[in-house]
């Protein structure tokens, strides 16, 4: 084996946590592996017996890859109607396959990264690295180019806004699923009253619909003017199929032709909903598909 091979296989070892981070962050697969492979390049240019630590090192790479992305998202969206969700992991029949169950580990559906994304990039950083892969500020502070103290600042920020915003969901699966399945059969027979009784009284309904689709709109709060918007979903319904969407209950709505119209995601708490997020951005939907 080369020394060129043996420092690609290392690599490969790191791959799928650099993945996850790089996900987390950016809510993308493609555009984490875009992330994932500038490290690989930077590391192949790199004189690698300077490197004490590679996972750390390789981390860091892809931490300050991943803030310069979020950056120029951030600048352009200055007008995007809505609300921005990640491309999905979805599982329509069964489990999310290994690589997929990787990428979407600590997660809390789609919902979690609409939070996200009302963080600063340095925000956004400190926080995933620190609550979610456990990194010390020691070394989340090099990579946002911060002191240890204003790091462990910028995590503290994310994760009050996080919590201040999130619902804490029902831990089992089976709960969730109960009442998605409960609630995709009353939006069939058009039974209101079953509708608004599973809704939590400052339920929220969020669309992402890509940018410049007239199904976009503004994030709308309480049960009543959420059931409002339900009842067009009654439509859908006859259409839909249970599904986990990023390790939550959900359902994908499909076309004659195999392909998704929308995936839908619910955040249940104390039984009740407390968000639904439907996501129409045909772009993050091209992957999926009900052949």
């Amino acid at each position: 084996m080369t020394d060129r091979d043996f420092l690609a296989a290392r690599f490969e070892e790191q791959r799928p946590l650099l993945r996850r981070i790089a996900y987390r962050m950016l809510g993308s697969v493609d555009e984490a592996d875009d992330a994932v492979q500038e490290a690989w390049i930077k590391l192949s240019r790199t004189d690698d017996s300077a490197v004490d630590n590679l996972g750390a090192w390789l981390t860091t790479v892809v931490g300050r890859v991943c803030l310069d992305m979020l950056r120029v998202r951030r600048s352009r969206r200055e007008e995007f109607v809505g609300s921005w969700m990640p491309e999905p992991i979805v599982a329509i029949d069964g489990a999310p396959t290994p690589e997929e169950e990787a990428l979407i580990a600590e997660g809390v559906g789609l919902a979690l990264y609409v939070v996200l994304e009302t963080l600063t990039p340095a925000e956004r950083l400190a926080y995933v690295l620190h609550d979610m892969f456990a990194l010390r500020f020691e070394e989340i502070a090099p990579i946002v180019g911060r002191s240890t103290e204003a790091a462990r600042q910028l995590a503290s920020r994310g994760r009050r806004r996080v919590q201040g915003a999130m619902p804490v969901p029902d831990v089992e699966l089976a709960e969730q699923q109960r009442v998605v399945e409960a609630f995709l059969a009353a939006a069939r027979e058009g039974d209101f009253d079953a509708l608004l009784e599973m809704l939590d009284p400052e339920v929220t309904l969020r669309v992402d619909a890509g940018p410049g689709s007239s199904l976009a709109h503004a994030p709308i709060v309480g049960a009543q003017e959420v059931l409002a918007e339900a009842r067009r979903f009654r439509a859908l319904a006859p259409y839909s199929r249970p599904a986990i969407v990023n390790g939550v209950a959900g359902a994908v709505v499909g076309r004659p032709d195999g392909t998704v119209f929308t995936v839908v995601a619910l955040t249940v708490a104390n039984g009740r909903i407390n968000a639904i997020d439907f996501l129409v951005d045909p772009a993050k939907l091209a992957r999926l598909s009900l052949g």
